[in-house]
């Protein structure tokens, strides 16, 4: 049975590190281009939140349909913990859905790919749905500081329909060491020689399967560019006319394990063969998507991976975690192993409401509110909330403890099913105002006591004239 592509999604995190920046505050000269950074409230699950949302809608796609999530990123946000489930969870998916977490190198988007392709091909899985991202934190001082990105992509796959089909597979392994970090360390090492990743590590074996690949009548090409200059340098081996990952590297930089798929997506806007390859931790894999009329989603990955707002180096740092404030931060009341968090983590990720049997109001959070905060009633039904509203008032904060970060924003939200929630804003509150419109999205709001706490912000939804 043939695997089927329906619709593909894109994301990219809120900052963007020019590679000067960089240059400076180490006192090098020269630096050139950007690379995408998290904000202190992304990280990997959310950019695949992100991502995968966009896929399921322009798949047209009910998440509650998926039968499998394939998940691959370098590094998952719970060294060991629920980030699967998290993520299925926030998106909607059944507690009944299968698929699988990969990890631990750059290939793990391959990895992801592969084996959602593979569930499809062999009926394990009617619909799938595959979310690759990453967002490393390269090592102080580094050459990959300037050069590493965030970023992720996503793709619905399915036993039939779609107007692309998964044909030829290559894969080598060796074992090399190219990228990594020791355990218990969270920062990603250096090269010991870049002369010798690029003469004896990378070259050799990604040109064997992309030139593998080029026996194919190929129209576009996505190949993995860790550095800007190395993709380019397979290509002319293989005879490809340019190497669609090149623009992802301009726009975000280095995304290592979504960097193969999200150099693909642009190029699946029109038909023909599109081959790509990826690599990681000793192992290299290439496949080709058939695409017979453009794929629903790729057209617009360009305006995905477009935004974002420049910072200094000492924001990163910030962001990233490795610049902290001193002093006592500020605990939760409850750790998020508690009680609370196990009870009402469907009513947080799935944003959850409890619907009046009597007279129809929306009571938020239902756990807080278990009768109508209308009538009284107590019969309450849980359903999904809006997820698009208007401002009716807010607050900034400019003054706010540690580990938050002031200004911060928190809005009273009227949604558009009637029900009304309290959320921060994304953002300074700059472009916040009474009536303004908004989209909830999931994002991270703390790291407490050693895990991620996640959850929905408000983000301001720019006007025609704004976007003009």
């Amino acid at each position: 049975m043939a695997t089927r592509l329906l619709g593909v999604g894109a994301a990219a995190p809120a900052f963007r590190l020019p590679a000067s920046e960089v240059a400076a505050a180490w006192g090098r000269g020269g630096g050139r281009g950007q690379a995408g950074v998290c904000a202190p409230d992304e990280d990997p699950l959310t950019l695949g939140w992100d991502a995968a949302t966009r896929a399921l809608d322009a798949a047209g796609v009910d998440p509650a349909d998926i039968d499998g999530l394939w998940w691959g990123t370098t590094r998952p946000p719970f060294a060991e913990g629920p980030s699967h489930a998290v993520l299925a969870t926030a998106l909607g998916l059944s507690p009944h859905a299968g698929g699988a977490l990969h990890a631990g190198s750059p290939h793990a988007g391959m990895e992801a790919l592969v084996g959602a392709a593979d569930a499809v091909s062999a009926g394990a899985a009617r619909l799938a749905l595959v979310v690759v991202s990453d967002a490393l934190r390269p090592g102080l001082g580094t050459t990959a500081e300037a050069r590493t990105g965030a970023g992720a992509a996503a793709l619905v796959l399915g036993a039939e329909g779609g107007t692309a089909a998964f044909g030829a597979r290559v894969t080598r392994s060796r074992p090399f060491l190219d990228r990594y970090r020791g355990d218990g360390e969270t920062e990603t090492r250096d090269l010991y020689d870049g002369r010798l990743f690029r003469e004896e590590v990378f070259l050799p074996v990604v040109t064997e399967v992309a030139g593998a690949l080029a026996s194919f009548d190929v129209r576009s090409w996505s190949l993995p560019d860790p550095d800007g200059r190395l993709g380019a340098v397979v290509a002319k081996v293989v005879g490809a006319s340019g190497n669609t990952a090149s623009s992802v590297y301009n726009a975000i930089g280095d995304t290592g394990a979504a960097g193969a798929l999200l150099g693909a997506l642009s190029a699946l806007d029109a038909p023909g063969l599109v081959a790509i390859v990826g690599t990681g931790g000793g192992r290299t894999t290439g496949i080709t998507i058939d695409v017979e009329t453009p794929i629903p989603g790729a057209a617009i990955v360009g305006d995905a991976l477009g935004n974002g707002v420049t910072v200094s180096y000492m924001d990163v740092l910030r962001a990233r975690g490795q610049l902290v404030p001193t002093g006592e931060t500020i605990p939760m009341g409850v750790p998020p192993e508690s009680a609370m968090f196990v009870r009402g983590a469907h009513e947080i990720l799935q944003l959850l409401g409890g619907r009046c049997v009597d007279c129809g109001t929306i009571s938020t959070p239902p756990s807080i509110h278990p009768t109508c905060i209308a009538c009284g009633g107590p019969k309450l039904e849980p359903v999904s909330l809006a997820r698009n509203g208007t401002v009716h008032t807010y607050v900034v904060n400019h003054t706010m403890p540690a580990p938050f970060v002031a200004p911060l924003p928190i809005a009273v939200i009227d949604l558009d099913d009637g029900a009304r929630v309290m959320l921060q804003v994304i953002g300074d509150g700059a472009d916040v105002e009474i009536g303004r419109r908004v989209t909830l999205v999931l994002r991270r709001y703390s790291y407490e006591r050693g895990v991620p706490v996640y959850g929905y912000k408000a983000r301001t939804v720019r006007t025609p004239e704004e976007v003009a």
